[in-house]
């Protein structure tokens, strides 16, 4: 089984990269499932139902998200009708949507999908590590292949749950920072795992927005308005490829011009 898993889509220069790149990385790599965190594809904050459904209708499987997910009004609707769409499990106590997805393949295996969102650095109803068992749980009596985005600020948190995760699933990607870290790697037990994937969007930035805003703010303190950057726009992500027990064999990170 192979996945290939997208970093977070910052606005729509990011979306647009995306769905002109897919095709081609589709040709390269062969993948059976794609998996998407699209939580800053509506100007940085969210996704719209539109861009949810332009996303699966060009063949992404899952959209993942993140402390973000629930900023777009018409996307709840979407949250609760299309299991394929996700928000993070421990976001909130009560909302649209859920945190798992198991869906069918090419290849005839199903592939589950567990969206989880730090709860150091940021606002979470719980811990990822009280949620976590569970929804692993329930995910391996549907699927071999488990693939988890942990949305989080903080590496600790990542690397923790990856290890406390090791051998029960076939990846643990972290989101959310916007920049591609370099320690992909497959751990002892078999799962998968990077800090984080990157951003698909304008790296010509700061994270993703226009550097004179992110400065002004640095430097006076004044409050601005975050907006998406536009230039030198990147995909980037991961390739997992499993072994049929659902074990990792490989971790390769990619970033190419969108």
């Amino acid at each position: 089984m192979r996945a290939l898993l997208v970093g977070d889509v910052v606005g729509g220069v990011g979306l647009r990269a995306l769905l002109r790149r897919l095709p081609a990385l589709r040709e390269e790599h062969r993948p059976d499932v794609v998996v998407v965190n699209a939580e800053n594809a509506a100007a940085g904050a969210g996704t719209s139902a539109r861009q949810a459904r332009d996303l699966l209708e060009a063949g992404v499987d899952v959209l993942t998200g993140g402390n973000h997910t629930l900023r777009q009004p018409d996307l709840l609707p979407l949250l609760e009708s299309e299991p394929r769409v996700l928000r993070p499990a421990n976001l909130v106590v009560r909302a649209p949507g859920g945190g798992l997805a198991v869906v069918p393949t090419a290849a005839g295996e199903p592939v589950a999908v567990v969206n989880v969102v730090g709860s150091v650095f940021m606002s979470a109803a719980a811990s990822p590590f009280a949620v976590i068992d569970d929804l692993v749980g329930r995910a391996r009596e549907e699927a071999r292949t488990v693939l988890v985005d942990v949305h989080a600020e903080a590496t600790s948190e990542k690397i923790a749950l990856a290890r406390h995760l090791d051998g029960r699933v076939t990846a643990v990607v972290g989101t959310h920072t916007h920049v591609q870290t370099a320690d992909a790697r497959v751990f002892s037990r078999g799962t998968a795992y990077v800090s984080d994937l990157g951003m698909t969007g304008p790296h010509d930035s700061v994270i993703g927005v226009r550097t004179d805003l992110i400065l002004r703010r640095f430097i006076t303190g004044a409050p601005a308005r975050f907006e998406p950057a536009d230039d030198e726009v990147l995909v980037q992500g991961a390739v997992v490829e499993s072994a049929p027990d659902g074990r990792a064999r490989s971790i390769a990170t990619f970033s190419v011009p969108g």
